[in-house]
């Protein structure tokens, strides 16, 4: 018998892994390919995921224009 909340744990651990990535992506970062494949490729290196994670942060986003 399988335990219920297996689909729910890996879920939840793709999304941990992949939050550099999903942050660049939804804050509209100009680099937000190059912060994923760096996530995915040596995001299981916890320096990899911490440098990808900072750098989403970084100001480096897509400009908004406002309508007016």
């Amino acid at each position: 018998m399988g335990n219920s909340s297996e689909p729910i744990i890996i879920a939840f651990s793709f999304a941990i892994y992949f939050l550099p990535a999903i942050v660049a992506w939804c804050r509209g970062h100009r680099n937000e390919y190059a912060i994923g494949i760096l996530n995915m490729l040596l995001g299981w290196t916890f320096i990899g995921w911490v440098i990808a994670l900072v750098w989403a942060y970084t100001a480096n986003t897509r400009s908004q224009v406002q309508g007016g």
